[in-house]
């Protein structure tokens, strides 16, 4: 999926005077076009890139999350599984992350050495031995274990390395208000995905939503990520990032992790 950058922003212009020639009216049209697309790409890619320097600047965050995940079905019925939950990170190397919805509770925390995922419900936990940083885990996780973690990209040390290489158009979609917060709306277009953004405007330029669309999968289900409770620095609450099994949980191989995922197991087409 690491696709070329093309500035491919389409813009309206004003209409020229009616003595211009047509084909003045044409190539103003083009060049002025091409302009505002070549200008509108590049300041919503350095809003981009202020929010991603943001980020990683901050060494301590917490925040809460609220998601919707979009599925369809056999008979072409869209549907939305929603969940709550926290996020806590210490950079470089320490993650607890907690999920809570309608058929599933889990929690992940990661201290540098060990990942942890724990099926609060189920009383079932795993934890394999994985040494790194944030971005290490998450590439663990999906690649060699199979689980998707949307929007996990948002945590990365570097957003924009990891993000902006796969982005084929961008689209500044002007200011839109998120929970009382004024942001700056992008849209991005990759291979198999559609994404917006709605980025704090001011001093701490969080991503407020984020939205990611299946464009590849009939019916575009999307996922839904909205932030909230926003805190850096000193404002984060000590956190403990180990992990002592309570009474009764039992330990059991990764793919043995019932409804780990934000897709719980009953909605998985059976084979």
């Amino acid at each position: 999926m690491h696709n070329p950058m093309r500035n491919s922003v389409r813009r309206f212009t004003k209409p020229t005077t009616p003595w211009v020639t047509a084909a003045l009216i044409l190539a103003a049209i083009g060049f002025v076009g091409m302009r505002a697309a070549d200008a509108d790409d590049a300041q919503a890619k350095a809003l981009f890139k202020a929010m991603s320097d943001y980020l990683s600047s901050q060494k301590q965050i917490s925040f809460d999350v609220d998601s919707s995940l979009e599925i369809v079905t056999t008979k072409q019925q869209k549907l939305a599984l929603a969940s709550s939950g926290t996020v806590t990170l210490s950079r470089p190397d320490k993650l607890r992350a907690t999920r809570t919805g309608g058929f599933s509770s889990t929690e992940v925390v990661f201290d540098g050495k060990t990942i942890t995922i724990v099926n609060k419900n189920a009383k079932q936990y795993v934890q394999v031995a994985e040494s790194g940083t944030i971005d290490d885990m998450v590439d663990v996780i999906r690649k060699k274990y199979d689980k998707p973690i949307p929007a996990a990209d948002l945590l990365s040390s570097d957003v924009y390395a990891r993000l902006m290489p796969q982005v084929a158009e961008v689209e500044d979609l002007g200011s839109g208000v998120i929970r009382g917060t004024e942001c700056n709306h992008f849209a991005f277009r990759m291979e198999e995905v559609d994404v917006q953004i709605w980025i704090a405007q001011g001093d701490h330029p969080y991503p407020c939503r984020y939205v990611i669309t299946s464009t590849k999968i009939a019916g575009s289900p999307q996922y839904t990520l909205d932030v909230s409770n926003w805190k850096t620095g000193d404002e984060v609450a000590a956190a403990s990032f180990g992990f002592k099994a309570p009474n009764g949980f039992r330990e059991v191989q990764p793919g043995q992790l019932r409804d780990a995922d934000e897709l719980p197991d009953s909605f998985t087409p059976s084979k």
